[in-house]
């Protein structure tokens, strides 16, 4: 499926609610299944928590996660600790390029069978279920958050608990502490201090609901949105003030590209700073925030802003190269746009070309990131049914906000 969008008036007004956080949904799956007493409400319903649920409920011994690489990592930890069930998890081809060795080494040091169907350190792998009895650990700490949260949250269930020792800097933090302020809030026992992480072994005994908060990472878009528009005021639900969710910081880094955020009743509003002077240039450090840099980026292709982003060395093994991909992309709309393993600056175009055809390559956000600019100029998302990944009304709620669409 491919959708033109175009914005008519250059003017954003709307409200809309979005579904509970992936991240937060995704962890609370995998600690429901260890702990069946907990209660979900307002989960996503996104695609990659619908597949971690489903394989969660599986009896089969071949379990396909497609592209969700939080469902990988998670699920791997989890089947690990699953006492002689044999699975095999595999994926998309994407999927299977993906580095996941650094979890099924950590994890075969604790005591699992985690062997490869195919390439060493990629899926599909082989995982025996047993007892891990091991109870320490020791990871790099500049690599993807999702393998250490895939240990933090089956610690718990260990019969020794788990230490792990986070070695290099730390980087993507937040989603780090998210996941021991989950564990904190349903009652185990765990410490997070410098680069040494502890979770004691704990049960569960009477039941507990969980709220989860609607996902930062879908209300970027809006950000993007009213950034870009000439006038713009969009309420979007359910969000607090104090968050778990580390992409919580879009409440400060787009006050820098002119949108002001306030907090009411469960709702942000979201509104352009009036006479707001576009700056000439930013400069970034997303790497606790990497999910936000394609919408950064485009967002400042948009307002005419050069760009520095840095903190992103771990966007080469998301979905796609997402450095790669929006070099390309935003090069296609006259842009200029250099890139490392770490790093984009982007050198914006006097004008933007018209009717550019966006590839998403497998990638629900870069569908999301460069839809906003049909504020700006009429843009062509291709294969736009991949916004199922994380936000399937994507499209829908765009509409309710003044952008025309035609799908072809």
């Amino acid at each position: 499926m491919r959708i033109k969008l175009h914005h008519p008036g250059q003017q954003a007004k709307g409200n809309i609610t979005i579904t509970g956080s992936k991240s937060e949904s995704n962890r609370l799956l995998i600690l429901q299944a260890l702990y069946p007493q907990i209660k979900i409400k307002n989960g996503s319903n996104s695609d990659d928590s619908s597949v971690t649920q489903e394989a969660l409920k599986s009896n089969g011994q071949r379990i396909d996660i497609h592209h969700a690489g939080t469902a990988m990592r998670f699920l791997t930890a989890y089947f690990a600790t699953q006492v002689d069930r044999e699975t095999v998890l595999t994926g998309s081809k994407r999927m299977q390029e993906r580095p996941i060795k650094l979890l099924v080494d950590a994890l075969n040091s604790l005591g699992a069978d985690i062997s490869y169907d195919k390439e060493t350190g990629f899926p599909p792998l082989k995982i025996r279920g047993k007892q891990l009895t091991e109870n320490k650990v020791s990871l790099p700490g500049n690599i993807s958050s999702q393998y250490i949260s895939a240990l933090m949250l089956i610690a718990p269930s260990l019969k020794n608990g788990l230490e792990i020792v986070l070695t290099d800097e730390i980087t993507s933090v937040p989603y780090i502490t998210m996941t021991q302020s989950i564990l904190d809030d349903l009652g185990f026992d765990t410490s997070f201090k410098g680069n040494k992480i502890s979770i004691r072994p704990g049960t569960m005994t009477h039941p507990q609901e969980w709220t989860v908060e609607s996902d930062w990472s879908s209300a970027s878009y809006f950000y993007s949105i009213v950034a870009l528009a000439a006038e713009g005021e969009i309420d979007l639900s359910y969000y607090a003030p104090e968050s778990r969710q580390g992409d919580a910081a879009l409440e400060k880094i787009y006050r820098n590209l002119g949108v002001e955020t306030t907090f009411d009743g469960g709702k942000i509003k979201l509104s352009k700073i009036k006479n707001f002077v576009t700056p000439d240039h930013i400069a970034l450090n997303l790497k606790n925030t990497p999910d936000l840099a394609q919408t950064i980026a485009v967002s400042c292709l948009g307002l005419g802003t050069d760009c520095l982003l840095t903190g992103l060395h771990t966007l080469k093994i998301k979905e796609t190269d997402r450095l790669t991909a929006l070099k390309v992309e935003m090069e296609k709309l006259g842009a200029k746009v250099e890139i490392t393993d770490n790093s984009l600056v982007l050198t914006h175009a006097k004008t933007l070309n018209s009717d550019v055809a966006i590839a998403t390559y497998n990638d629900h956000r870069m569908a999301m990131a460069f839809a906003p600019l049909g504020l700006r100029v009429p843009i062509v998302i291709n294969d736009a049914e991949v916004v199922s990944k994380s936000y399937p009304g994507f499209w829908d709620d765009l509409q309710t906000i003044g952008f025309n669409r035609d799908i072809f």
